[in-house]
């Protein structure tokens, strides 16, 4: 089968997994979710990985997660799942992405063990090399490959792409400036507008975004200033919106995800702020706090604005 061996760039969109009353996958919210970031402009629909609660879902969930992304992008953009965890799970779940008509997968740390180099690389060789989809390496946690150990997997086409979650400078230059256009480079960064300015000149020219689950005119609006070079309106951005909301999720482990919810919830999308364990619900302080920055922030730069 022949693919197109290139990584999505721009912004890249990362449903959910809403949950009803019941704590179970609400699927009618999840397809809302995934067509409002497509009718926003997103340039990839990533399904069932980090803020779709990728550590908690069942077989059957992912599954439907992955259905009801293809589905609704219907070719328009490339949908990639999350696989990873223990190398038996994550080389079945990848068989599950290509039979479901995913495009590729992002490539999660495995479970709890710190494994040597060689180790790291065997397992990211393992998923890659067992479907024809692209595969997408992420650096994070206990899984950073070095550049030695991403080099060696560049002989698989299927590998187009690497997304950075650790923030180790050093290591995306010399990834960047030594496999140069091979690859694309995707910031992963917890909340990636804020060290977008960093990733962008060194080639990144991609990022996650979880703003844009509920505020992703404000992300279109941030990466077009921060591209342009207009330091003014980037500055302007930063003061009102990325900084402040920055500034709760660092509060509690697990806001990456369930402030995401939170949000959704308060900008009236069919979410709730409910996460599964471990992963608790925003606080109501730290909700409050995001309803009126989210009043402020949609005050200050109106969606009307916005060019897409």
């Amino acid at each position: 089968m022949s693919r197109a061996r290139k990584a999505p760039t721009g912004i890249l969109g990362f449903p959910v997994a809403p949950f009803n009353k019941q704590g179970k996958l609400d699927e009618e919210a999840l397809l809302q979710n995934i067509n409002f970031l497509l009718d926003e402009g997103l340039e990839a629909i990533f399904i069932a990985c980090g803020s779709g609660e990728f550590q908690s879902l069942s077989q059957a969930e992912y599954e439907q997660m992955i259905e009801a992304a293809v589905s609704a992008a219907a070719g328009r953009v490339p949908v990639y799942t999350g696989v990873g965890g223990n190398l038996s799970t994550a080389l079945e779940w990848a068989q599950i992405s290509e039979k479901k008509g995913a495009d590729g997968y992002l490539i999660l740390p495995p479970y709890l063990v710190n494994g040597e180099q060689e180790g790291l690389y065997r397992y990211a060789k393992s998923i890659i090399e067992s479907t024809d989809l692209n595969a997408i390496l992420y650096q994070r946690d206990q899984a950073v490959l070095s550049l030695s150990q991403i080099k060696r997997l560049t002989v698989l086409d299927q590998l187009v792409g690497v997304k950075d979650g650790a923030g180790n400078m050093d290591l995306n230059i010399n990834l960047t400036y030594t496999l140069g256009d091979r690859l694309g480079w995707i910031n992963g960064m917890p909340m990636a507008e804020v060290t977008m300015p960093a990733y962008l000149p060194i080639g990144f020219h991609s990022y996650s975004s979880a703003i844009s689950n509920y505020i992703p005119h404000i992300s279109r609006m941030f990466y077009e200033a921060l591209k342009d070079g207009n330091q003014d309106a980037v500055k302007n951005i930063y003061e009102h919106v990325i900084l402040p909301i920055n500034e709760i999720r660092k509060q509690r482990k697990g806001y990456a995800v369930s402030l995401i919810k939170a949000g959704m919830e308060i900008m009236s999308l069919n979410v709730r702020n409910t996460a599964r364990p471990p992963v608790e619900p925003v606080e109501i302080d730290h909700y409050r706090q995001l309803e009126t920055i989210l009043k402020q922030a949609n005050d200050r730069f109106p969606k009307k604005a916005v060019t897409v």
